[in-house]
Protein backbone atom coordinates (compact mmCIF):
# COMPACT_ATOMS: atom_id res chain seq x y z
CA UNK A 1 0.00 0.00 0.00
CA UNK A 2 1.28 3.44 -0.90
CA UNK A 3 2.11 5.76 1.96
CA UNK A 4 1.44 9.48 2.09
CA UNK A 5 5.09 10.12 1.25
CA UNK A 6 4.69 8.09 -1.94
CA UNK A 7 1.37 9.61 -3.00
CA UNK A 8 2.21 13.26 -2.29
CA UNK A 9 4.93 13.62 -4.97
CA UNK A 10 2.68 11.94 -7.54
CA UNK A 11 -0.18 14.25 -6.66
CA UNK A 12 2.07 17.28 -6.80
CA UNK A 13 3.50 16.29 -10.19
CA UNK A 14 0.01 15.76 -11.62
CA UNK A 15 -1.16 19.08 -10.20
CA UNK A 16 1.83 20.96 -11.64
CA UNK A 17 1.22 19.41 -15.06
CA UNK A 18 -2.48 20.37 -15.04
CA UNK A 19 -1.78 23.80 -13.59
CA UNK A 20 0.69 24.56 -16.37
CA UNK A 21 -1.89 23.60 -18.99
CA UNK A 22 -4.55 25.79 -17.38
CA UNK A 23 -2.05 28.64 -16.94
CA UNK A 24 -1.10 28.43 -20.62
CA UNK A 25 -4.78 28.60 -21.59
CA UNK A 26 -5.27 31.54 -19.22
CA UNK A 27 -2.30 33.38 -20.76
CA UNK A 28 -3.56 32.83 -24.32
CA UNK A 29 -7.04 34.06 -23.36
CA UNK A 30 -5.48 37.14 -21.74
CA UNK A 31 -3.66 37.95 -24.99
CA UNK A 32 -6.91 37.48 -26.92
CA UNK A 33 -8.65 39.79 -24.43
CA UNK A 34 -6.06 42.49 -25.15
CA UNK A 35 -6.79 42.20 -28.88
CA UNK A 36 -10.53 42.40 -28.19
CA UNK A 37 -10.01 45.57 -26.16
CA UNK A 38 -8.07 47.19 -28.99
CA UNK A 39 -10.82 46.33 -31.48
CA UNK A 40 -13.71 47.63 -29.36
CA UNK A 41 -11.81 50.80 -28.56
CA UNK A 42 -10.95 51.66 -32.17
CA UNK A 43 -13.83 50.32 -34.27
CA UNK A 44 -16.75 52.65 -35.15
CA UNK A 45 -19.11 49.69 -35.13
CA UNK A 46 -20.83 50.11 -31.76
CA UNK A 47 -24.05 51.47 -33.30
CA UNK A 48 -25.33 51.21 -36.87
CA UNK A 49 -27.56 53.86 -38.47
CA UNK A 50 -29.58 52.63 -41.46
CA UNK A 51 -30.35 56.14 -42.73
CA UNK A 52 -33.82 57.52 -43.28
CA UNK A 53 -35.11 60.81 -44.65
CA UNK A 54 -32.49 63.50 -44.21
CA UNK A 55 -30.37 61.34 -41.92
CA UNK A 56 -27.61 59.58 -43.89
CA UNK A 57 -26.56 56.01 -43.07
CA UNK A 58 -23.52 55.61 -40.89
CA UNK A 59 -22.08 54.13 -37.74
CA UNK A 60 -20.23 55.27 -34.68
CA UNK A 61 -18.06 54.04 -31.85
CA UNK A 62 -16.04 55.68 -29.11
CA UNK A 63 -13.46 57.40 -31.29
CA UNK A 64 -15.23 57.87 -34.61
CA UNK A 65 -18.68 58.83 -35.83
CA UNK A 66 -18.90 58.17 -39.57
CA UNK A 67 -21.53 59.18 -42.14
CA UNK A 68 -21.76 57.63 -45.57
CA UNK A 69 -21.33 60.05 -48.46
CA UNK A 70 -20.94 59.66 -52.19
CA UNK A 71 -17.19 59.59 -51.71
CA UNK A 72 -15.25 58.30 -48.69
CA UNK A 73 -17.11 58.21 -45.36
CA UNK A 74 -16.99 61.48 -43.41
CA UNK A 75 -15.84 60.72 -39.87
CA UNK A 76 -15.74 62.82 -36.72
CA UNK A 77 -13.15 62.12 -34.06
CA UNK A 78 -9.48 61.24 -34.36
CA UNK A 79 -8.09 57.85 -33.46
CA UNK A 80 -4.52 58.87 -34.37
CA UNK A 81 -4.65 61.80 -31.91
CA UNK A 82 -6.49 59.69 -29.31
CA UNK A 83 -9.33 62.22 -29.38
CA UNK A 84 -12.68 60.43 -28.92
CA UNK A 85 -16.00 61.81 -30.04
CA UNK A 86 -16.73 64.58 -27.45
CA UNK A 87 -19.94 62.93 -26.28
CA UNK A 88 -18.18 59.62 -25.68
CA UNK A 89 -15.16 60.76 -23.70
CA UNK A 90 -16.32 59.13 -20.47
CA UNK A 91 -16.97 55.63 -21.88
CA UNK A 92 -13.82 55.92 -24.00
CA UNK A 93 -11.85 56.67 -20.82
CA UNK A 94 -13.26 53.60 -19.08
CA UNK A 95 -12.58 51.28 -22.03
CA UNK A 96 -9.11 52.78 -22.49
CA UNK A 97 -8.41 52.13 -18.80
CA UNK A 98 -9.59 48.53 -19.25
CA UNK A 99 -7.14 48.07 -22.13
CA UNK A 100 -4.30 49.58 -20.07
CA UNK A 101 -5.08 47.24 -17.15
CA UNK A 102 -5.13 44.17 -19.38
CA UNK A 103 -1.80 45.15 -20.93
CA UNK A 104 -0.42 45.79 -17.44
CA UNK A 105 -1.47 42.30 -16.36
CA UNK A 106 0.43 40.83 -19.31
CA UNK A 107 3.58 42.91 -18.75
CA UNK A 108 3.66 42.43 -14.97
CA UNK A 109 2.96 38.73 -15.35
CA UNK A 110 6.02 38.38 -17.56
CA UNK A 111 8.15 40.64 -15.36
CA UNK A 112 7.24 39.02 -12.03
CA UNK A 113 7.44 35.46 -13.36
CA UNK A 114 11.17 35.14 -12.58
CA UNK A 115 11.32 36.99 -9.25
CA UNK A 116 8.05 36.04 -7.51
CA UNK A 117 6.24 32.81 -6.73
CA UNK A 118 3.39 31.85 -9.08
CA UNK A 119 0.70 32.55 -6.47
CA UNK A 120 1.78 36.20 -6.18
CA UNK A 121 1.88 36.61 -9.96
CA UNK A 122 -1.62 35.17 -10.33
CA UNK A 123 -3.01 37.43 -7.61
CA UNK A 124 -1.51 40.58 -9.12
CA UNK A 125 -2.86 39.69 -12.56
CA UNK A 126 -6.23 38.70 -11.09
CA UNK A 127 -6.74 42.08 -9.44
CA UNK A 128 -5.69 43.90 -12.60
CA UNK A 129 -8.10 41.85 -14.70
CA UNK A 130 -10.91 42.32 -12.20
CA UNK A 131 -10.31 46.09 -12.37
CA UNK A 132 -10.32 45.85 -16.18
CA UNK A 133 -13.68 44.05 -16.08
CA UNK A 134 -15.08 46.79 -13.83
CA UNK A 135 -13.84 49.58 -16.13
CA UNK A 136 -15.16 47.78 -19.21
CA UNK A 137 -18.56 47.36 -17.56
CA UNK A 138 -18.67 51.05 -16.67
CA UNK A 139 -17.79 51.91 -20.26
CA UNK A 140 -20.63 49.76 -21.59
CA UNK A 141 -23.08 51.26 -19.08
CA UNK A 142 -22.15 54.92 -19.64
CA UNK A 143 -22.03 54.66 -23.44
CA UNK A 144 -25.84 54.58 -23.94
CA UNK A 145 -26.18 57.60 -21.66
CA UNK A 146 -24.50 59.69 -24.38
CA UNK A 147 -27.01 58.85 -27.10
CA UNK A 148 -28.85 62.14 -26.60
CA UNK A 149 -25.89 64.01 -28.12
CA UNK A 150 -26.63 66.12 -31.26
CA UNK A 151 -24.27 64.05 -33.41
CA UNK A 152 -26.12 60.87 -32.47
CA UNK A 153 -29.51 62.43 -33.21
CA UNK A 154 -28.20 63.51 -36.60
CA UNK A 155 -27.78 59.83 -37.46
CA UNK A 156 -30.53 58.19 -35.41
CA UNK A 157 -33.29 60.78 -35.64
CA UNK A 158 -35.00 63.03 -33.11
CA UNK A 159 -36.29 60.08 -31.08
CA UNK A 160 -32.76 59.19 -30.01
CA UNK A 161 -31.97 59.97 -26.39
CA UNK A 162 -30.32 58.61 -23.30
CA UNK A 163 -30.58 54.79 -23.52
CA UNK A 164 -32.83 55.14 -26.60
CA UNK A 165 -31.36 54.74 -30.09
CA UNK A 166 -34.28 55.88 -32.23
CA UNK A 167 -33.90 54.40 -35.70
CA UNK A 168 -30.37 53.07 -35.00
CA UNK A 169 -29.45 49.64 -33.69
CA UNK A 170 -26.68 48.21 -31.53
CA UNK A 171 -23.94 46.76 -33.71
CA UNK A 172 -21.31 44.04 -33.27
CA UNK A 173 -18.61 46.08 -31.49
CA UNK A 174 -20.89 46.86 -28.55
CA UNK A 175 -21.63 43.15 -28.10
CA UNK A 176 -17.89 42.45 -28.30
CA UNK A 177 -17.30 45.02 -25.56
CA UNK A 178 -19.80 43.26 -23.30
CA UNK A 179 -18.13 39.91 -24.00
CA UNK A 180 -14.77 41.52 -23.21
CA UNK A 181 -16.01 42.57 -19.77
CA UNK A 182 -17.30 39.05 -19.10
CA UNK A 183 -14.04 37.52 -20.36
CA UNK A 184 -11.95 39.74 -18.07
CA UNK A 185 -14.10 38.74 -15.09
CA UNK A 186 -13.79 35.02 -15.87
CA UNK A 187 -10.01 35.31 -16.31
CA UNK A 188 -9.66 37.13 -12.98
CA UNK A 189 -11.65 34.42 -11.18
CA UNK A 190 -9.51 31.74 -12.83
CA UNK A 191 -6.33 33.54 -11.76
CA UNK A 192 -7.57 33.69 -8.15
CA UNK A 193 -8.30 29.95 -8.25
CA UNK A 194 -4.83 29.17 -9.63
CA UNK A 195 -3.24 31.36 -6.92
CA UNK A 196 -5.14 29.58 -4.14
CA UNK A 197 -4.22 26.16 -5.48
CA UNK A 198 -0.56 27.14 -5.69
CA UNK A 199 -0.61 28.37 -2.09
CA UNK A 200 -2.47 25.40 -0.63
CA UNK A 201 -0.59 22.57 -2.37
CA UNK A 202 2.82 22.70 -0.69
CA UNK A 203 1.71 23.45 2.90
CA UNK A 204 -0.87 20.67 2.72
CA UNK A 205 1.69 18.16 1.45
CA UNK A 206 4.23 19.12 4.07
CA UNK A 207 1.63 18.94 6.82
CA UNK A 208 0.75 15.38 5.82
CA UNK A 209 4.42 14.39 5.82
CA UNK A 210 4.97 15.79 9.32
CA UNK A 211 1.86 14.08 10.66
CA UNK A 212 2.84 10.79 9.05
CA UNK A 213 6.33 10.84 10.45
CA UNK A 214 5.03 11.66 13.93
CA UNK A 215 2.79 8.58 13.83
Amino acid sequence: MLTVQDVAPLYQTDFVRNARAVAALWAVCTLCLALVEVVVLTEPGWVQAPGSGLAPPGSFGLFQLCQQTEGPPRCQGSLAALAPVPSFRTPAGFVGAALALVLASICLGLALHRCCNPATVYKVCAWLQFSAASCQTLGCVTFPDSWEAPEVRALCGSRAGSYALGSCSVHWAFGLAVLGALDALILSVLAFILANRQESLVPETRGKKVTDSAM
